[in-house]
């Protein structure tokens, strides 16, 4: 039997029993689209959380007051304070020669009024450095300007979201914004940004950190953003950190630093791992589908047997038969495959219009879906396969009630 002819009966074996065909192929397409569209979800996650980290500079620390043991994993987010951090202990961290800038933090909600409008903002106290740190940048006007870390000056920086609600279509570089009992006069509007790590920059107002400290009456620092000079500082600023706060704090090792580094691969290793496990969960659906094949082409031979008894007869050898019914199931697979293939990365591509995280399936995961549906369909066709090549003519082509 030419390869043709082989191919030919395959494909109208395929035609004549169309929903049988149909129901496979929707089988293997939706294992194929539950592995993509879980790993791409993985992958849209970690891709996210690597780009709103590199948002904060490979090369930063961040400083937090009290001191934290682990014994592995991810870093602690926060301290056990048992002493602040302050602007002197800013200031000195700044003047360590691993490091470039600091950016002192003092954090709290304030309610902002202007005129009649009112609402709860997410105030920040820093200083000019953090928007270098924090890679952000203005729309309209200036960040803060230059000045000294305990200089209390009546200036900020909005959100655009902020600026919105309370000025509505009106100009805002220049007005005053009533913070507490203090006033400000804006500086500057925030580029559009969104959500960074929890930090919603559209709805945020930004002071100098002396300012902050008086508006909340608190001298403790929330925490030190330092970013050292280079990969080759990492090390030895830690160090230079440690023993210039341990000297300021009377001996004691009293503060927690984390680099971004170490947390993102924390959160890396997460996320791998969860995308792994998802791939697994997902290809459990391929493994069904693949019983469904083997049923179907149990009920297929049974079928088929006067056709395979003619085609024996015709001179077809065991390998042949064999190759028709595995054939059957590689086509059906290679096209459910290829259409849930088509079919998931649509749903990614509305997936990626609707949120802004990148959703995109890893090219080990598209050709590792395809390559199990194929191995899952030939595996399992197999042996009901292996049955019809079994067959003797002359009993495959008795009627059914007169066969042995």
């Amino acid at each position: 039997m030419r390869s043709a002819d082989g191919l030919g009966l395959m494909l109208g074996a395929l035609r004549g029993h169309g929903s049988r065909s149909l129901m496979l192929l929707l089988a293997i397409a939706i294992g194929v689209v539950a592995v993509n569209l879980l790993t791409g979800l993985a992958e849209g996650a970690r891709q996210f959380v690597v780009g709103e980290f590199s948002l904060l500079g490979h090369n930063t620390l961040s400083i937090l007051p009290g001191r934290k043991e682990t014994t592995g994993g991810m870093p602690p987010i926060t301290g056990l304070a048992t002493r602040d951090l302050t602007l002197g202990d800013a200031l000195a961290i700044a003047r360590l020669p691993g490091v470039r800038r600091v950016a002192p933090l003092q954090a709290g909600q304030a309610e902002v009024n202007v005129g009649n409008r009112s609402r709860e903002a997410f105030t920040l106290g820093t200083s000019r450095e953090f928007f270098a740190i924090r890679q952000l940048g203005v729309a309209q006007g200036q960040i803060l300007p230059a000045m000294a870390l305990d200089q209390a000056e009546a200036v900020c920086v909005i959100g655009a979201t902020l600026r919105r609600e309370l000025f509505g279509n009106r100009p805002a570089l220049g007005e005053w914004l009533r913070a507490g009992d203090r006033r400000f006069r804006v500086v500057g509007i925030l580029n559009q940004r969104g959500e960074s790590l929890g930090m919603d920059f559209g709805e945020m107002l930004i002071i100098p950190v002396a300012s902050a400290q008086a508006l909340f009456n608190r001298e403790g620092l929330f925490r030190v953003f330092a970013e050292v000079r280079g990969p080759q500082f990492m090390a030895s600023a830690r160090r230079q950190i440690i023993e210039t706060i341990t000297a300021r704090h009377e001996g004691k090792e009293d503060i927690t630093l984390i680099s971004q580094d170490s947390l993102l691969a924390a959160f890396e290793g997460i996320l791998d791992a969860l995308g792994l496990a998802l791939a697994g969960i997902a290809a459990i659906s391929l493994l069904v589908a693949g019983i469904l094949i083997m049923n179907v082409t149990w009920i297929a031979v049974n079928q088929r047997t006067a056709e395979i008894g003619l085609l024996k007869a015709l001179g077809a050898r065991p390998g042949q038969v064999r190759l028709l019914f595995v054939g059957e199931a590689a086509l059906l697979a290679l096209a459910g495959g290829l259409a849930g293939l088509l079919l998931s990365e649509l749903l990614l591509w509305f997936g990626r219009q609707l949120w802004d995280i990148p959703l995109q399936t890893p090219a080990w995961a598209r050709a590792g879906s395809l390559l199990l549906a194929l191995l899952a369909a030939l595996l399992f066709a197999w042996l009901p396969a292996n049955q019809a090549a079994r067959l003797e003519p002359l009993e495959a082509l008795r009627p059914p009630g007169a066969r042995t």
